[in-house]
């Protein structure tokens, strides 16, 4: 029996009011939490509907899928899995099982969604067989960077143990998560980021540890990918916005979205020239499940993909997008002046690769995306 959301089990971001985004405090998932839009996930279905036939009657493994990429992958999951009764199944690994359904109790209930519990380090191999593995679990949040060795250990030792769990479980195809980071600084002369760019991180920055980690796993899968059957795929992803995304955390433009609905005026630290690029979440969960499904004969070697907008945007102008869509009344507060030859920072994909062979395109822009957001957090 499916479990439907209750309005009087959500605790709603009434506290927006007075949030501090600079604190810890994860007022975001304090209580359950409202489900996707379902004109996003219609929209999904939409875009997908053909690919989701290779996963007719299918089982799909999934780590790191209870945050803000794993909610938008279970439930356009559950939403394809039910409007086309494709009798797919997914089993979801996570540390807390009945932290992750009391959160998200929309899903406890879907016949196709199966929680267990388990480090990515170290778990107990379910018994049955898997045609596809998302392997998307990987420390992000501030207090995780924190501890850079455990940040890497954990990258390098759970993809590990998720690559000897594929191969055991017959596993088809593998979707490893990985993330522009893994380029490395981007530079000022190039404009968009290509999938065969051959920069990297400073690899002795304890900064660096989540992009040299990413880094590594991705190796580890190039080494199954030679001595396997198992066809891989890396989905390179970037920036972000929608429903799910933390408005209290690292992400600007999450920040940016807190401050409007808070009434409070945008302040920015730096000097707002930084460029960056967002793709709506609905775009992502497109493009993920086109990554996993579509055909695949890359055979020994892994298909690489940037996923994110190519659409360039500075910091400035994405404060003042955000105010102009929300509260024009704010503000938008620059601390510092540009300096003069200071070199431009950059983290803007070039998509050419998922454009071109497998039709990939962002569908919705960026305001519409912010509004969107907003509606969901209001």
């Amino acid at each position: 029996m499916r479990v439907n959301f209750n309005p009087a089990l959500w605790i709603p971001p009434r506290t927006i009011q007075s949030y501090n985004p600079l604190s810890n405090d994860p007022w975001i998932y304090a209580g359950c939490v409202k489900p996707i839009a379902t004109r996003d996930l219609a929209h999904i279905l939409s875009l997908t509907r053909q690919v989701w036939e290779r996963a007719r009657g299918k089982r799909i493994f999934l780590t790191g899928a209870t945050g803000f990429f794993g909610a938008w992958l279970l439930e356009s999951l559950a939403y394809c899995d039910r409007e086309l009764e494709l009798g797919t199944s997914a089993t979801v690994l996570c540390r807390n099982p009945g932290a992750a359904e009391a959160r998200m109790p929309h899903l406890a209930g879907e016949t196709s969604i199966r929680f267990v519990a388990g480090d990515v380090r170290n778990f107990s191999f379910p018994d049955q067989n898997y045609d596809f593995v998302i392997h998307a679990a990987a420390a992000s949040s501030g207090a995780e960077a924190a501890q850079p060795l455990n940040l890497l250990t954990t990258l390098v030792s759970g993809t590990e143990r998720v690559l000897e769990f594929a191969k055991a479980r017959n596993t088809e195809t593998f979707l490893f998560v990985s993330s522009g980071a893994v380029y490395g600084p981007q530079p000022e002369n190039l404009s968009h980021i290509p999938e065969n760019y051959r920069g990297g991180p400073d690899w002795l920055d304890p900064n660096a540890a989540y992009a040299e980690g990413k880094r590594v796993a991705e190796q580890m899968c190039s080494f199954y990918a030679c001595n396997s059957e198992i066809q891989f795929s890396i989905a390179r992803c970037f920036a972000f916005v929608g429903p799910h995304l933390p408005l209290d955390q690292h992400f600007a433009i999450g920040n940016f979205i807190g401050d409007a609905l808070a009434g409070r005026n945008i302040s920015i630290r730096g000097d707002g020239t930084p460029m960056r690029s967002y793709l709506y979440a609905a775009d992502l969960a497109i493009w993920v499940w086109t990554i996993l499904l579509s055909e695949n004969k890359s055979n020994a070697k892994p298909r690489v993909f940037n996923v994110g907008s190519g659409d360039a945007i500075s910091i400035r102008d994405l404060a003042t997008t955000v105010v102009d869509e929300l509260n024009p009344s704010l503000k938008v507060e620059i601390a510092a002046k540009p300096a003069a030859g200071a070199p431009l920072q950059q983290y803007v994909p070039d998509v050419t690769e998922a454009e071109t062979r497998l039709g990939l395109r962002q569908t919705i822009g960026l305001r519409e995306a912010i509004k969107r957001t907003a509606d969901w957090y209001s």
